[in-house]
């Protein structure tokens, strides 16, 4: 008997053929094989499944379940990225509390299980194309296998990037084959994962006519490639392929940074390869996606997650210094003279946020209503509600006031977008210690986008350094500043082997109560009570503060290095898989 829907490795023991299939949209069965796959609309209706959403996790609001059209947020998905930019009250997820393992995470289960269904959908749809050969053009025929390899290419580098190495598997297999396999050398795996983008590079079109509909394209492929590359330190690959997608000339940075992350903003100039967010046809995130981002003062109970003051430390001045360096930084006034994506990121202190003047000091009990035009309880300071943000801080980045209106935001889905081909290429450069013109002009477009400025004008804080070292320390700000919260800091976290130290650090706030805190402003240490240290790769260090221990620490980080630069294979498929050798140290 053949597998053809999917192999036993996309969660034997732990998700139910029965659960599978509620997320299933074009099962691809044994039952339709012997029909299917024999014209356009039957291949492009199997393609159109690769890129559901829960394929494409970005650690935040996905795998969202379907059930008879109807969709339901489950609490499968409620990660906040494990990053040192988030926090979530005084609680930590298990992969950055030091407890991971293989049966503890639902999302490091459905990350293994889904990327496997993905794989075994585009194992399914190359096995049986042939059949629909004499019905397409030739250059459709092989740009549909291109974009199965292409969403082939892409699961297995997000299995190697967080498990090593995998299982791998291009054709169906028996279930007693299936039930023998083993891991693969990720580096065997990632040679493939090159041919798979190499041919959808080759046979991808650069665009698609506005009649189609638009999927993966010629310069996702160069993009998703470099992504992996940089991963793995093929910084060579990395940077040729970042320049190829360069090359093509079809994208530029969108010209404001705040804007491009809105619903309102749809499939922009920037957008390499993204999924699409629609109320209309219940892909749009709901519920607790939406409630966890926004203020008590909008709606309550909110505010369970919330940017790091880590984050907002690390965004540099306007001179382009970091805040323990430039004479511009006030620690009483923390948004001022910052990169303007800090204010674009992080609520910035008595600014309008839905309609409410945001401030969480405690000596402001009320809040102005700017559509009441009136005061108000203000329930995101401690002296209106308890529970307001722990350590004063509210998400703004993609948040606009029409996610109030049903609690519903259709966001679209940022996989990859030009700022980041931007910054891989340079990244690529500086650690082959290749530093040119090239280097600079590509981080200085980026930094310069957020200035709203040409990035040869002389009106933004121009990047000019050369020497490698102090270039890697700026580009890993820029990173951090440009990218917060779009689930790419993680990955530099792993890539750039800085995990032991800055996923060991404490989460700070505020005071634990409304009289703590009020006599922590009365001692002048509002925002902050000193400056932290900033270090070589741009993160702050807290416990260089002065009065840190006015501070009140919520949660401690805790990342092992010999083990956590891994995830450890799921405990179920161990226990039924004999070879399937689990990651050392789980």
């Amino acid at each position: 008997m053949k597998l053809k829907k999917y192999l036993i490795i996309i969660g034997l023991a732990g998700i139910t053929l029965s659960a599978c299939n509620d997320l299933d949209l074009q099962p691809l069965s044994e039952a339709s094989s012997e029909t299917w796959f024999t014209d356009r609309t039957q291949v492009e209706m199997s393609l159109n499944t690769l890129y559901l959403h829960q394929f494409w996790p970005m650690f935040k609001n996905d795998f969202t379940t379907f059930s008879n059209g109807a969709r339901t947020i489950s609490n499968v998905m409620s990660l906040d990225e494990p990053t040192d930019d988030w926090m979530n009250r005084t609680s930590v997820v298990p992969f950055i509390n030091g407890t991971l393992s293989g049966s503890n995470s639902t999302f490091l289960k459905n990350t293994w299980s889904y990327s496997y269904k993905a794989i075994s959908r585009c194992n399914t749809i190359l096995a049986n194309i042939e059949r629909s050969k004499e019905n397409l053009a030739e250059e459709l025929y092989e740009r549909y296998m291109a974009d199965a390899r292409f969403v082939r290419a892409c699961q297995y580098a997000r299995l190697i990037s967080y498990f090593g190495d995998v299982v791998y598997f291009t054709e169906d297999m028996d279930l007693e084959e299936g039930f023998a396999q083993g891991r693969v050398n990720k580096m065997e795996v990632l040679s493939h994962i090159y041919e798979d983008f190499d041919y959808a590079i080759a046979k991808l079109p650069v665009a698609y006519e506005s009649s189609e509909v638009k999927r993966a394209t010629k310069g996702a492929a160069l993009g998703m490639k470099a992504r992996i590359a940089l991963f793995v330190n093929d910084h060579a690959t990395a940077r040729d392929a970042a320049k190829a997608c360069m090359d093509l000339e079809i994208y530029q940075l969108y010209p404001d940074f705040g804007e491009l992350f809105l619903s309102k903003t749809k499939n922009s100039v920037e957008t390499i390869f993204g999924i699409p967010r629609s109320t209309e046809y219940k892909t749009s995130l709901a519920g607790g996606a939406v409630t966890a981002y926004l203020s008590r003062n909008v709606t309550s109970p909110s505010t369970t997650a919330s940017p790091s003051w880590d984050l907002l430390c690390a965004f540099l001045c306007t001179d382009g210094k970091p805040i323990d360096e430039s004479p511009l930084y006030d620690r009483t006034n923390p948004f001022k003279n910052r990169d303007p994506r800090c204010g674009y990121t992080i609520v910035e202190f008595n600014s309008n946020y839905f309609g409410f003047n945001y401030t969480p000091h405690p000596d402001s009990a009320l809040c102005w209503n700017y559509t009441q035009k009136k005061f108000v309880t203000n329930k995101d300071s401690k002296a209106g509600d308890t529970y307001a943000s722990y350590n004063g801080l509210i998400l703004r980045k993609g948040i606009d006031e029409d996610w109030s209106d049903n609690l519903e935001a259709d966001n679209d889905k940022l996989i990859l977008r030009y700022a980041d081909i931007l910054m891989m290429y340079a990244e690529a450069k500086i650690e082959l210690n290749n530093i040119d013109q090239s280097v600079l002009d590509a981080m200085n477009k980026v930094r310069a986008r957020a200035y709203k400025v040409d990035f040869t004008s002389n009106l933004y804080p121009k990047i000019t350094e050369t020497d490698q070292a102090k270039l890697r320390t700026i580009l890993r700000t820029e990173r951090r500043m440009e990218f917060a919260f779009e689930a790419l800091r993680y990955n530099d976290l792993l890539r750039w082997r800085i995990g032991e130290i800055v996923l060991n650090y404490k989460n700070y706030g505020l005071p634990s109560s409304l009289a703590a805190t009020k006599t922590y402003v009365k001692n002048n240490h509002w925002f902050f009570p000193g400056i932290p240290q900033i270090d070589e790769n741009g993160c702050p260090d807290f416990t260089t503060m002065a009065n840190v221990s006015q501070c009140r620490v919520l949660s401690q980080r805790v990342f092992d290095a010999s083990k956590h630069y891994l995830w450890p294979i799921p405990a179920d498929d161990i226990a039924v898989c004999p070879n399937l050798k689990q990651n050392t140290g789980y």
